[in-house]
């Protein structure tokens, strides 16, 4: 009997096939499961990330080769993770994204292959990286085979740091290794409810030290946005994450070559910003919001703020200026009174880092009364913490421009990109007050025994405050000095610092020649 030779049409059916079935998941109700707890499959996700119709899958039908504990049965078309490259708004973009469906998106050997291998290609391609995270960690049935798929993952997360954006979303349950990744990474975004991250959870915390907490409250959303600051941004559902982070991604150049994409800016470049007169109060003691202050200066009043809900006394955004990406770092008077700590320290040098890695030019806004005392701070490392700061500005290279809103005192002073640091172009507005600390303060110090022995201390302390901010605290004092190279009239901030910023557009500036710098740990 002659044998049926298989036709092109049913070798495309085969494929289709298989296809289908890497979609469909190894069992219908698994898809139910994954909407019923309000989260998406895999690919429903890439192509809410990505542009319509760009994304290509590679490895679709790639299976483990493991055996024993019934692995052998349960070889799933793509092993758990959907792996590809689209584009978002236009831009090359490569992305991994967990399939819970399967094995729990735990990772194997065959499952870590698949992701080293779009690691190395963008790598190669120069373009951003998403990892569309949830997955159960590794994958307990082969061993320590998972275990090293981690490193692997680990090492080019630590490779590619600085070269190519990578950013973290997590969309479901990630303990272990699964957490470590993320971590490496540059930016964090995490659902609320559905999504946790934790080195052990909530059972061996229990039972290690007795403690009950729920999934949430150990490694939630809010609490790792809010309190670790693990996570720079937290939404209530996966579309709108997934919105932002392509928003995120149109601030981002595609590597560390390029420069981020400038667009025409319908915002006019010399628009005057009157309200400024009135958005910061005169008297240094008084808090106000500087997030309006930004909204006043940046392109439209559109601005991304990074960490919003930690460490809420500096402020960390991307903005545009004249169409053009800057990140801003701004004291806020409107918690701690902009007081720099060991969070606000944290927060902002891993910012300024990024910004640098990224070519992305930095605007400082200093209003900043100086370091938090206290012993908490003191014990809690605040001398290492608020180095990482100081060592961040030193090291970058990108375009800088610092504006002394109000105050800026003592060590805090120098540590907001001051002149003396290598800010490249130092502003002050005339109500400015540049010192060692505050008037009221020095004069306690300088004039302590003359105001104990004084008849009348009280008198004589309000006339030495008086004369130690009329000698050394006057707006001028800094720019005749020449520790400022301009104090502005506030109205004039937007254009000033777009002149400012395009004068530094070609600037070129070379790190002495080092394996690495040993920045404060």
């Amino acid at each position: 009997m002659e044998e049926h030779a298989v036709t092109p049409e049913e070798r495309l059916d085969e494929l289709r096939s298989l296809k289908h079935a890497a979609r469909r998941g190894p069992d219908p109700k698994a898809t139910e499961r994954q909407h019923a707890r309000g989260k998406l499959t895999a690919h429903e996700r890439v192509e809410l990330l990505l542009d319509k119709g760009s994304f290509t899958e590679v490895e679709a039908l790639r299976r483990h080769r493991a055996s024993g504990f019934g692995l052998e049965d349960r070889r799933y078309p793509s092993d758990g993770v959907v792996t590809g490259w689209g584009t978002v708004h236009g831009r090359t973009v490569f992305v991994y994204a967990h399939d819970f469906r399967v094995f729990g998106g735990a990772l194997g050997e065959a499952h870590a292959a698949k992701i080293h291998k779009l690691m190395d290609l963008a790598a190669a391609s120069g373009a951003p990286l998403v990892s569309l995270n949830d997955g159960a960690g590794a994958r307990i049935q082969e061993g320590v085979t998972a275990l090293a798929g981690y490193g692997g993952i680990f090492r080019r997360n630590t490779r590619n740091s600085g070269v190519i954006p990578q950013i973290s979303v997590m969309l479901g349950p990630c303990a272990g290794g699964a957490a470590y990744s993320p971590a490496l990474t540059d930016f964090v975004f995490m659902v609320r409810a559905t999504a946790q991250m934790f080195i052990t959870g909530p059972d061996v915390v229990q039972a290690v030290t007795g403690e009950s907490v729920s999934m949430d409250g150990l490694g939630g959303a809010d609490v790792h946005a809010a309190v670790s600051g693990v996570a720079q941004f937290a939404y209530d559902d996966e579309e709108s994450c997934l919105e932002e982070v392509r928003y995120l991604l149109s601030l981002l150049p595609a590597n560390n070559r390029e420069l981020p994409p400038a667009q025409a800016a319908s915002d006019p470049a010399d628009r005057r910003n009157d309200a400024l007169l009135d958005l910061v109060p005169a008297d240094p003691n008084k808090a106000y919001d500087m997030r309006a202050v930004i909204e006043e200066i940046v392109d439209d009043g559109d601005f991304f703020e990074v960490h919003a809900a930690w460490a809420t006394n500096i402020l960390c955004a991307l903005a545009r200026l004249d169409g053009h990406v800057v990140g801003i770092v701004a004291n806020q008077p409107a918690s701690l009174a902009g007081v720099l700590d060991i969070h606000a320290s944290e927060k902002a040098a891993r910012f300024v880092s990024t910004c640098d890695a990224f070519n992305i030019p930095l605007v400082s806004l200093v209003d900043v009364p100086g370091f938090l005392p206290g012993v908490d701070q003191e014990h809690g490392g605040i001398i290492r913490h608020g180095a990482k700061l100081l060592y961040a500005y030193c090291n970058a290279t990108v375009p800088r421009v610092s504006l002394v809103v109000r105050k800026a005192y003592g060590g805090a002073y120098i540590v907001m990109d001051s002149r003396s640091i290598g800010t490249d172009v130092a502003l002050a507005w005339p109500s400015n007050e540049i010192a060692v600390m505050g008037a009221e303060g020095a004069a306690n110090v300088i004039f302590r025994r003359e105001i104990t022995e004084a008849a009348d201390p009280d008198a004589v302390r309000r006339r030495r405050i008086d004369e130690y901010r009329t000698e050394l605290m006057h707006p001028y004092y800094a720019a005749e000095r020449g520790l400022v190279d301009d104090v502005i009239d506030p109205r004039e901030t937007r254009q000033v610092l777009i002149r400012s910023l395009a004068m530094l557009r070609t600037k070129h500036a070379d790190l002495p020649s080092r394996k690495h710098g040993n920045a404060p740990a």
